[in-house]
């Protein structure tokens, strides 16, 4: 039996919460590929496919923070939720921030959960699990479309 990797694309200029998610993963049961970029801009190249990241795979779940540089994690998600090609990869907000207006506004624009990150590594590590268990044992994932 081959085993499918599962791709998972972290939108997060945090270089500390990167390294907890890549160490709460480590562990995991399931072949996860993680990939990292660290700047709206980035993530847009790498779902457009766009230099440096012609090559990219087009990734089964994204991990998004909301508040990045140059392109806002709020303006990456409604860039990829109008796009056709697009829309259907879930969407995980993971951000710091708990304002209501945050959490109705990352939903109304198409989010498919929102999640607040934790203070403490224990916390932060059992979010990480959490999403794994959720997002990649549960949930039937869509195949991109054709």
């Amino acid at each position: 039996m081959s085993v499918t990797s599962i791709i998972v694309l972290m939108v997060e200029d945090d270089p500390g919460d990167v390294q907890l998610t890549r160490e709460g993963l480590k562990g995991s049961k399931l072949a996860i590929d993680l990939r990292v970029v660290g700047d709206g801009e980035g993530a847009l190249a790498f779902l457009k496919r766009q230099p440096p990241y012609a090559d990219a795979p087009r990734p089964d779940l994204i991990l998004l923070d909301l508040n990045l540089p140059k392109i806002d994690g709020r303006e990456v998600l409604q860039i990829v939720k109008s796009d056709p090609a697009l829309r259907t990869i879930p969407i995980v907000v993971v951000t710091t921030s708990e304002a209501d207006s945050d959490i109705q506004n990352s939903y109304g624009l198409g989010a498919n959960c929102y999640v607040t990150k934790p203070v403490g590594l224990d916390q932060f590590l059992k979010v990480v699990h959490s999403i794994e268990d959720f997002w990649m044992t549960v949930v039937k994932l869509p195949s991109p479309p054709p």
